[in-house]
């Protein structure tokens, strides 16, 4: 299993930067996953793009179907957000030094990437790749900051 967060499932779906790397590196590869929670959060960026005036609504629903057809063709699976999950990312969080900022959605996914045993967790988010050893996870970045 690969774990995506929401930062680089919206470069799958949205024109943005980045994308062109994300998708180049995904090629020939499968079996991604993220936490459900994570699908709101992709919604949620569909419409972020809209407020900012680079989406339709009728782009928003096209990328909904799209996703859900990524779903049904089990390109990306969700992983389940249940309480245990959230209790453990709480406990996580709340046993971080206090220089660690890390917001509850990235606990979440980093959270859920150990609770499947994974080893790493791919993202461009700087604050959850900062994070992401305290979960014991690598966190991974394949777009190039200049």
């Amino acid at each position: 299993m690969i774990y995506l967060d929401t930062s680089y499932l919206t470069k799958i779906y949205t024109a943005e930067s980045g994308s062109a790397e994300v998708i180049v590196w995904m090629t020939g590869k499968s079996d991604f996953v993220s936490c459900l929670h994570g699908r709101l959060e992709l919604v949620s960026s569909f419409k972020r793009h809209q407020r900012e005036g680079h989406l339709t609504q009728r782009d928003v629903t096209a990328l909904i179907r799209r996703l859900e057809a990524d779903e049904a063709a089990e390109l990306i699976a969700w992983l389940p957000c249940e309480a245990g999950l959230v209790h453990d990312a709480c406990a996580q969080t709340a046993s971080l030094s206090s220089s660690v900022f890390l917001r509850a959605g990235d606990s979440l996914h980093l959270a859920a990437a150990a609770e499947a045993g994974l080893k790493e967790i791919y993202s461009h988010d700087r604050h959850l790749l900062a994070a992401a050893p305290h979960f014991g996870l690598k966190g991974v970045d394949v777009i190039k900051t200049p």
